[in-house]
């Protein structure tokens, strides 16, 4: 088989047997398809889509690609969460130890920053010393003890994905459902999970735009991992708005240990992580329904059980071990912090998300090609929500930037994405759960 002739086979319509499928993850793991071929493919299968036959394919043969873990003694379930990425969604963040502390496991394989949306790893690598790829032994002891460890893909696990993941941000095929559903469930899979739930995000900061998208995506990834034996459920939830209050790698973590500590919970961040977590906890048996689960993990968080396994991951990881107590001392800050100061008075009754998101991007706070550096001080503070009355003159938030130039031109870009609205005429927000996908 030659890689030409299967880019061609897709790009005119047609279904791709099992072993060209093979043939082309093979091609990636060996480097004998180039960079051209692998992005030319990817835009074929983007215009052109898969049937459930070659996702599954797809899937599987990346989930083999490289090392298969098992967890055979465990006293536990070994479960997981994954979004499909937006603007200040950090409840990977807080949810791995809410879950080990109700007796879950959980070895979360994250991804890094892709567009517009932030990555759950770049957040965690904003601790100093923390250890985003560690051997297969320390991942192993930290699930183990502390019973989480958010980790980025490691070099043998699902290595196929690797490549595509990052070439996709490169080639404005990111999303693209059949894709989107095997590079999540390669990596779930490979990492011998027992009970999978999905956060899909719907809304103009988000890859699925529409609801009819998202529910695409869910239904997709739900339909592929149920029928590789991973049970697997989906919500569709909102992202018109950032998700809580802070937007870039070093803030957002500074927001989840406050949430873990119970310093401040934004309402819809907490309720998306009790809702997401709930899930998790009756697919693994650890809760009759989602109410006690609800119960069981607010006790976690009150008893300060979560933050303890948060901090002993953290410490396992190479990380500070009084993070938690002094994490101000531990993030580091940028230099240059300036309000953006709402032109008029009104309602905040709209956000431009995505251009929320590239704004941080353009701080420095993203990749705009693979390879690049992030700057985990840059970022967005003190956001509003939907709904907030706002005085003009007032702060709509505060821009983190590394000099005054770029912090003025995030003020203006912030200013225009923010739509704010006479009282009477004011959208009400959506809520931040909207369909489930079993």
């Amino acid at each position: 088989m030659f890689a030409p002739e299967i880019i061609r086979a897709k790009r005119d319509g047609h279904t791709l047997s099992e072993a060209q499928i093979e043939h082309f993850v093979r091609g990636l793991g060996d480097a004998s398809w180039s960079d051209a071929q692998v992005g030319a493919f990817a835009m074929a299968v983007f215009l052109r889509g898969m049937n459930g036959l070659e996702s599954v394919a797809l899937t599987r043969a990346m989930m083999h690609s490289g090392r298969v873990m098992h967890w055979p003694d465990l006293p536990g379930p070994v479960l997981d969460k994954h979004s499909t990425g937006g603007v200040g969604d950090k409840v990977s963040l807080m949810l791995p130890a809410m879950l080990a502390a109700c007796g879950a496991y959980v070895p979360m394989i994250s991804g890094r920053g892709l567009g517009h949306t932030g990555g759950t790893c770049d957040k965690f690598d904003a601790i100093p010393g923390y250890d985003s790829t560690p051997s297969y032994e320390l991942l192993n002891r930290v699930v183990r003890r502390v019973g989480c460890a958010v980790v980025s893909q490691t070099s043998d696990l699902a290595p196929a994905d690797g490549r595509l993941y990052a070439l996709r941000d490169m080639t404005a095929t990111v999303e693209s459902v059949p894709l989107i559903t095997a590079s999540i469930l390669s990596k779930k899979l490979a990492a011998g999970l027992q009970g999978l739930v999905m956060d899909v995000k719907c809304g103009n900061g988000a890859f699925a735009a529409s609801h009819a998208m998202a529910q695409e995506l869910a239904q997709s990834i739900v339909s592929v991992a149920n029928g590789a034996g991973l049970k697997t459920r989906a919500l569709i939830t909102d992202m018109n708005q950032v998700l809580g209050c802070a937007v870039g790698n070093a803030l957002e973590m500074m927001e989840a240990i406050r949430y873990l500590k119970g310093e401040a919970r934004e309402p819809r961040l907490h309720e998306l992580t009790l809702a997401l977590s709930a899930e998790l906890l009756v697919l693994g048996g650890l809760a009759a329904d989602t109410d006690a689960a609800r119960v069981r993990l607010q006790a976690a968080l009150d008893s300060g059980a979560a933050a303890e396994r948060f901090a002993g991951m953290v410490a396992m990881l190479g990380g500070p071990s009084d993070l938690l107590e002094r994490p101000a001392a531990h993030l580091a800050a940028a230099p240059v912090v300036l309000p953006v100061l709402a032109q008029r008075s009104g309602i905040l009754s709209a956000m431009q998300t995505r251009d929320i998101g590239l704004l941080v991007v353009e701080l420095g706070g993203g990749r705009r090609q693979t390879g690049d550096s992030v700057d985990s001080r840059v970022g967005l503070s003190q956001m509003h929500a939907l709904g907030d009355a706002i005085g003009a003159g007032e702060p709509l938030a505060y821009v983190h930037a590394a000099d005054r130039a770029s912090a003025e031109r995030a003020v203006a870009r912030l200013q225009a994405a923010c739509t704010l609205a006479d009282a009477d005429i004011a959208g009400q927000p959506s809520s931040v759960v909207m369909t489930q996908v079993n």
